[in-house]
């Protein structure tokens, strides 16, 4: 399975003081949904490596819908790239916005910890393939400068 998307409403636990959803706890969901799509890929456990920047474009209330969509965008040989896109909306419209996205990265890992190898994934369909393209120059540009 090469995506995944979470779906729940906001509850009143995960808000912070002006009533909004933290973000902190959106972090987490992302997380859970890479976490997922990846070990789902790999058919093995997985572990974050990195998490690329993220900035929140509107708040989550409390009993918004929350969708959480984690896509395997790119592959290494034991790592995984996953673009995660979190959207919310009032659960009385079909309406959701886009709240935040970032990417993260994933390594599957054997009983030890130790890196373990991936199946290669390949883009199906021409959104796929751009959004596999923007990667893999993100990638190189952010090795370029390392």
């Amino acid at each position: 399975m090469s995506s995944i998307v979470l779906r729940f409403t906001a509850e009143p636990r995960t808000v912070n003081a002006s009533g909004k959803v933290q973000g902190g706890t959106v972090m987490s969901w992302i997380d859970e949904a890479a976490q997922t799509c990846a070990s789902r890929w790999a058919n093995r456990d997985c572990v974050t490596v990195a998490t690329g920047a993220m900035r929140f474009l509107r708040p989550i209330q409390i009993g918004d819908l929350v969708e959480v969509e984690a896509q395997l965008v790119f592959t290494g040989t034991t790592s995984m790239n996953i673009a995660v896109e979190v959207r919310s909306g009032s659960v009385t419209s079909s309406e959701m916005h886009t709240v935040t996205d970032c990417l993260t990265v994933f390594v599957a890992v054997d009983e030890e910890g130790r890196p373990m190898p991936v199946s290669a994934w390949s883009p199906e369909t021409p959104g796929d393939m751009a959004l596999a393209q923007r990667v893999r120059a993100h990638l190189q540009a952010t090795r370029a400068i390392a």
